[in-house]
């Protein structure tokens, strides 16, 4: 039997503990920053047969083909919920980064049209919420995929993405290679950390944490937490990072989906975690990628 040698288990960035790292300034000495993370997201009705989808949402059994089920909650999200969380958005002074998918981009451009003209950032998100990036495809595959989704983003937003956040988290091994080298300078991914850090992909290039065990969906859809809880579990993730911030910030993204959060029931919770979010002292109100900026034009410590 083969043994491997100590450390991590890719090369991808080297592993680094929170005690041992140099301080993280941010501007204004903030003690932590703040992202709220808006999804814009289009569902097939009839994904191509090879589409590598989550299987937290895919009907294993095939009951509901085309799966109208599934197509109408999202689609609520952008008919009824956005406008809800817009409007405690625009009354909390945050700064948003919005998800968008190709196909929602293509499909809802009276959307985008409002998102631009609030001064939104756009980050790629693939294709569609039934597509995700996976070791499945070929590099080449992959390649496009993510060229396809940032040309689409660009021509409807009018401005050329600088970051990425995948599909339900799907990469493979070279995605974040690839995201480099298409001239991104961030990916929103990786749920390792609560401080953003550098990738060894070839050129500089940031991971900003994903912070999942805060996700509007992986809290109340999977884990099935009662929305009441919700504002709670934000303000005690808030407080236990800037307490920690003394001496090196750290960073809390928010991240909402109008399908769920924008429900009539929840959006009271989350129109109050909002408002938490942008009550947080000494803290930079950022987008994502105004933190990887941040971060690349700062020496490592």
């Amino acid at each position: 039997m083969s043994t491997r040698a100590p450390g991590m288990d890719h090369a991808l960035y080297p592993f680094s503990a929170m005690p041992d790292r140099g301080p993280l300034a941010w501007p204004g000495g903030a003690r932590i920053a703040v992202t709220v993370f808006l999804y814009l997201e289009h569902w097939e009705l009839l994904p191509p047969d090879d589409a590598v989808r989550d299987p937290r949402f895919r009907d294993a059994h095939g009951a509901f083909t085309p799966d109208y089920r599934s197509y109408t909650w999202r689609e609520y999200g952008n008919r009824v919920g956005i406008f809800r969380l817009l409007d405690a958005l625009d009354a909390s002074g945050l700064k948003v980064t919005v998800a968008a998918n190709a196909g929602a981009c293509t499909a809802y451009p009276e959307l985008v049209e409002r998102l631009v003209a609030r001064g939104y950032e756009f980050a790629g998100h693939g294709d569609h919420a039934t597509r995700m990036l996976s070791g499945r495809m070929t590099e080449a595959e992959e390649q496009a995929a993510i060229a396809s989704a940032l040309d689409t983003v660009a021509r409807t937003t009018g401005r050329r993405p600088t970051g990425w956040i995948s599909q339900d988290y799907g990469e493979s091994t070279r995605t974040p290679g690839l995201l480099a080298a298409a001239g991104l300078d961030y990916v929103v991914d990786w749920p390792n950390d609560d401080q953003p850090y550098p990738m060894t992909v070839g050129r500089p290039f940031v991971s900003i944490p994903s912070q999942a065990e805060w996700d509007d969906v992986q809290l109340l859809w999977h884990r099935r937490v009662l929305a009441p809880r919700f504002p709670g579990i934000i303000g005690d993730a808030l407080d236990r990072l800037s307490g920690e911030a003394e001496g090196s910030g750290r960073f809390f993204g928010l991240h909402l989906h109008p399908w769920l959060a924008g429900m009539p029931h929840r959006f009271p919770h989350m129109a109050a975690a909002i408002a938490r979010v942008a009550a947080t002292p000494d803290c930079w109100p950022a987008t994502a990628g105004d933190v990887a900026r941040h971060m690349l034009a700062t020496p490592a410590a």
